[in-house]
């Protein structure tokens, strides 16, 4: 018999974050080790709980939340993230524009099936959120990855990015803030972006996610408010500010010109009635987390001088680049640090095999760069999540870890 696998179309497709690395990890727990996990950027293991009147919202609508919703998701979440966007400076946007999934993941696989054919092209930035381009692949196009200078704290250029530009090219993909590296990207910067998006057509696909995840006075800059005569799609939704990740309450939200993208917004809407609607209960969440007087859901408190997250950061960072050899730019949001082994000092070779040997050495989970579709095997990303005295512990492993490597110890 002949054997059962996978699809032809998951060829070159890969999810590193929840890859082998993780996987050696769970042997390793299951063999009776404690892990500390920097690798996933899931607010609930590290402490970070909900704001209560969002699970209350949840937990009141369960006994009216049992059936499918509309496709596009509940009326009330529609108008509440309309108007929310609406009220920062996106006039034209209303609750018909407005697609609920579960989560912002499902909704860039529906948008990436509904948009690219085989053979078409998304520009991504290179490091990018790896579902990125494991979704354009999966749909049949082919991800081409635009350069971010680490050296200009991870700021694209926009002429390199228009260079790469062809008759395939349909979107380019805008991760502000950024993961993995945490750049706030200035509104100049984003303004560019929407002019190569309309100068050529494409689809801009702005990942948002970390808009609310700010340090040091860093402004987040919506990409929507720039784009008139192309389609902007607006990725965000409740998981990281509002820290309930596991909910999955997110959406995509279309504004510019959606005359012009009418075949288009009929293809998405055709695939989330497919899926019937997103998690109903969770969508209740969503008019109680956009109201005025919940929206900053303490996050603003968490970032600012003192807050947790803030801390966090700082102590990571401050830990990192002690570590000779090891040099990270400040990341201006998100909750993420993406720290440079100079390759003088730390000769890897494989990422992928470095990581596991240092968890295996270790027990501390991180993931490596170029599972963030980076093209050189001299970074690796960190979650900032634990607290100090985690972090301190397990960045003090790894330092000694290093100085092993950088003594000839380890391999």
């Amino acid at each position: 018999m002949q054997p059962i696998t996978q699809s032809h179309r998951l060829r070159g497709v890969r999810y590193d974050v929840r890859g082998p690395i993780l996987q050696e990890a769970e042997r390793l727990e299951r063999a009776g080790h404690r892990i500390l996990k920097l690798n996933i950027g899931n607010p609930a293991p590290f402490g970070f709980d909900a704001p209560p009147e969002i699970v209350e919202a949840i937990r009141a609508a369960l006994p009216h939340a049992q059936g499918y919703s509309a496709s596009q998701g509940i009326p009330e979440a529609r108008e509440a993230v309309a108007r929310r966007y609406v009220e920062e400076g996106i006039a034209d946007v209303g609750p018909d524009d407005v697609f609920i999934g579960n989560g912002v993941s499902e909704m860039i696989s529906l948008v990436l099936q509904a948009l690219v054919s085989p053979g078409d092209e998304i520009l991504v930035p290179a490091p990018d959120y790896p579902l990125w381009t494991a979704q354009v692949t999966l749909s049949g196009g082919d991800a081409v990855h635009y350069p971010c200078d680490e050296a200009n704290g991870w700021v694209p250029d926009l002429a390199r990015i228009e260079e790469l530009i062809t008759p395939r090219t349909r979107g380019i993909v805008l991760i502000n803030p950024n993961n993995p590296t945490g750049a706030v990207y200035p509104a100049e910067l984003v303004r560019g972006f929407a002019a190569l998006a309309e100068r050529h057509g494409l689809v801009l696909l702005a990942d948002e996610i970390y808009e609310r995840i700010l340090y040091d006075g860093a402004v987040h800059e919506h990409a929507a408010k720039h784009v008139s005569e192309t389609l902007c799609l607006t990725f965000s939704g409740l998981s990281k500010a509002q820290r309930i990740a596991g909910f999955r309450s997110g959406w995509v939200v279309a504004s510019g010109n959606r005359a012009r993208a009418a075949d288009f917004l009929e293809g998405l809407t055709l695939l989330a009635n497919m899926r019937m609607c997103a998690n109903v209960p969770a969508q209740y969440a969503i008019p109680v987390a956009l109201a005025p007087e919940w929206r900053d859901s303490g996050i603003g408190e968490l970032c600012a001088p003192g807050g947790r997250l803030r801390e966090q950061r700082d102590t990571a960072h401050r830990l990192l680049t002690a570590i000779p050899g090891v040099s990270c730019a400040l990341p201006g949001g998100a909750m993420y640090l993406f720290p440079k082994l100079d390759p003088e000092v730390y000769p890897i070779v494989d990422d992928q095999a470095f990581v596991i040997d240092l968890l295996r050495a270790t027990r501390v989970l991180v993931t490596n760069g170029r599972g963030f579709n980076l093209p050189t095997p001299d970074h690796l990303r960190f979650v900032s999540l634990p607290e100090v005295g985690v972090l301190s512990e397990a960045i003090g492993r790894i330092a000694e870890f290093l100085e092993g490597v950088r003594n000839g110890v380890r391999a």
